[in-house]
């Protein structure tokens, strides 16, 4: 059964900006293996945006926002094996999901040279 879905679309130039200013950005939104993945790619910008709007879809799927201390950091986008990307949850998030018998988490992202987009289904 779906619980929510959530969508988002970002500006690449605008986490470029964040990720030019060196703010601590990166650290503060993104896990060490989406830092890794992210600035081993070509245009490190469009993926670190896709992510972002993944971490922004899944809240909004989740229908909580980041009310109850949840963290961007909590939700991690990782490939696959064959490059598929998967959510992966820590801390309060990954509890809240558990008390709420949330298991399946569905991710698409997309991204050209100045948008990012992704798209969340989150199932009960």
């Amino acid at each position: 059964m779906i619980f929510g879905i959530g969508i988002d679309l970002i500006e690449v130039a605008r986490v470029k900006k964040q990720i030019v200013l060196g703010n601590g950005f990166q650290e503060k939104i993104f896990s060490e293996n989406e830092i890794k993945y992210c600035d081993g790619k070509r245009n490190k910008e469009q993926n670190y945006a896709a992510r972002f709007a993944a971490k922004e879809a899944f809240f909004k799927a989740l229908g909580t926002g980041w009310r109850n201390g949840f963290e961007f950091k909590e939700v991690e986008i990782v490939n696959n094996e064959f490059g598929k990307p998967e959510i992966h949850l820590f801390g309060k998030t990954k509890k809240f999901a558990e008390e709420n018998g949330l298991q399946n988490f569905k991710v698409s992202l997309t991204h050209l040279k100045e948008f990012a987009a992704a798209f969340v289904i989150i199932e009960k």
